[in-house]
Parts: C-alpha cells; sequence; structure tokens
C-alpha cells in the first residue's frame, strides 16, 4: 500500500470497527447489520485497491523512451500551442486516471529537474480540456538524459483533492523513481517535442512505468 493511504485507510478501518461494536453492543438485528455493515467493508476495500502501490521497473530503452508516469487512458494526442514554460507547440498526450487506477506515478524519464512548480486552481472535471491550465495543477519540467526537455503537469480533478510532488528543482532523476502520488481520480499532460515518436492511440490503456508512450 502506498504511504499516501495509510492515514485514510486506517481512519476507515477504526470507522468500520467502531461501527460494527456499536450495531453489536445495541443488538441490532442482523438485516440492519448486513444493511449498514456490508456498503462500509465494499467502500473500505475501494479504498484499499486505490492506494495500491505495486512494484514495477521499466524494461524498455532507458535513454530514448517517454514512459508513461501513471496508469490510465490516453484522452489527448495532438499539436498544442504550451504558453506557460516553452511558448512554443509540442505534442501533448494526456492520460485520464479513473477512481480504479493506481494513483501513484512514477518519473517518466531519467535526467534534471529544471521546474517542479505548485499552482493552486479549480476542480473541474479531469477529461476537460480546460482542465489542464484552469485546475490545480503541479508543473515539471525534465531536462532528458537523451537532450530534449518534456513538460509533465499532474492535473487534479473534479473528486481529487491533494497533489503530492516529491521531486524537487535541481534535482537528478531516475527512472523507476517515484514522482508523486494524486488523491482519487485525475490526469496526467505530457508536452514532448514535435519530432518524438509516438507509440500510443487515443483510447488505449497505460500502465505507469511500463508502457513507453513515446521515443525521443
Amino acid at each position: 500500500m502506498h504511504k499516501e493511504g495509510d492515514s485514510t485507510v486506517m481512519a476507515m478501518a477504526c470507522g468500520v470497527v467502531l461501527v460494527g461494536v456499536l450495531l453489536y453492543y445495541y443488538q441490532a438485528p442482523i438485516w440492519l447489520l448486513l444493511l449498514i455493515m456490508v456498503p462500509l467493508f465494499v467502500a473500505f476495500l475501494i479504498v484499499l485497491n486505490f492506494f495500491r502501490y505495486p512494484e514495477r521497473h521499466f524494461q524498455g530503452d532507458r535513454l530514448h523512451d517517454v514512459i508513461a508516469p501513471s496508469d490510465g487512458t490516453i484522452v489527448t494526442i495532438e499539436e498544442v500551442y504550451e504558453p506557460e514554460y516553452f511558448q512554443d507547440h509540442r505534442i501533448q498526450i494526456s492520460i485520464f486516471m479513473s477512481l480504479t487506477n493506481v494513483h501513484a506515478q512514477w518519473n517518466p524519464l531519467a535526467g534534471e529537474v529544471l521546474r517542479a512548480e505548485h499552482e493552486d486552481g479549480r476542480f473541474k472535471k479531469a477529461y476537460l480540456p480546460k482542465s489542464s491550465i484552469e485546475n490545480e495543477r503541479s508543473t515539471i519540467v525534465i531536462k532528458s538524459d537523451a537532450g530534449p526537455v518534456i513538460l509533465m503537469r499532474q492535473i487534479a480533478g473534479a473528486v481529487a483533492r491533494r497533489i503530492v510532488t516529491y521531486i524537487v528543482a535541481g534535482e537528478r532523476i531516475e527512472i523507476d523513481g517515484e514522482l508523486g502520488f494524486i488523491k482519487f481520480g485525475s490526469r496526467i499532460d505530457l508536452f514532448l517535442p514535435l519530432d518524438a515518436k509516438i507509440n500510443v492511440k487515443m483510447g488505449e490503456a497505460v500502465k505507469g512505468n511500463i508502457t513507453a508512450i513515446a521515443k525521443i
């Protein structure tokens, strides 16, 4: 289980146990016990599943591959103008994470972190295009060992209310390293050079630290 879920899972476990003890103490009928405890237990299992943190090791080209930083579905592949850092055109690839996906993020490549900044914002649904610039987000810029610079954004969604970024500007990062975590539904945007070779297609499911989404 991921460390970000420790307090949430513990609080839910205590809540489930407390409700069960109270129902038993007051001798609630079996139908009421099941009516209350079964949904609570299912909700606990869903949260426990959300905070899972599988051990993964990338097996591809560690110099030129851009690796999916998270699990999810590809919802955007297009050329866009990136106004905040590059101020030129880039290929944007966006990954939408549902509640059932692993929500830990891994480093998409090895290199030097040029920028890592958190920005407050709104909480629109993460699959909407405007969420990339209007929602709460963290922006990470990385100069890869291969030379090209990429930009990645962790974006909060309508449910997600906490973005955690572990890396900082000036730090060197490696493949297989943990980048951060977003709680409960969110999106990742990657802005790549125009000459990047894209290896994924719209609607494709990808796995964090497993799927090579592009080659630079």
